[in-house]
């Protein structure tokens, strides 16, 4: 039987140039649709990935589905190399180790859906917060980018994820 409709859930819309966007080590990531907004049961992430950007291989205990939206992306999924164009999608089973690379010789752009949520709250807790989409990334020092990366490492575990 279906449960009755829950009053107290909204209408999200989500317009690309307004999330709360985060810069990310090399990448900019706007948090459209948050965990928060879903109760926890899904966020989508609008991902921009300069050309040669990507996360390190990892894994973690949740479902990832990827949108290429614009460019051409090398995801890594156990160790087999797969060429992904804008207009396909691509789904990570969780638990499976993967990576990305954005090889479009250009900016790539993706839609990521993570079910449950929890990956938009990990990237705003280790990021840095730009103005938008277009704004340029944080100039950083070398021991500021350090910084960013020991704290994604230790919040991994957090956010049931780890790196390979």
């Amino acid at each position: 039987m279906v449960p009755d409709d829950d009053p107290s859930r909204v209408l999200t819309v989500a317009n690309p140039d307004d999330p709360a966007t985060t810069y990310i080590v090399g990448n900019t990531y706007g948090m459209l649709i948050t965990g928060e907004q879903t109760n926890g049961r899904y966020c989508l992430i609008d991902m921009r990935v300069p050309d040669g950007g990507g996360p390190p291989p990892h894994r973690h205990d949740f479902e990832e589905m990827f949108t290429i939206l614009e460019g051409e992306v090398e995801f890594t999924f156990r160790g087999e190399r797969h060429l992904v164009r804008a207009g396909s999608t691509v789904n990570i089973p969780a638990n499976a180790p993967h990576n990305f690379r954005n090889v479009s010789g250009a900016p790539a752009r993706m839609l990521c859906m993570c079910t449950p949520a929890g990956r938009d709250e990990y990237f705003t807790r280790i990021g840095d917060v730009v103005a938008g989409s277009d704004a340029p990334p944080p100039q950083l020092s070398p021991d500021e980018q350090a910084e960013r990366r020991r704290r994604a490492a230790d919040l991994a575990s957090t956010y049931r994820s780890e790196f390979l």
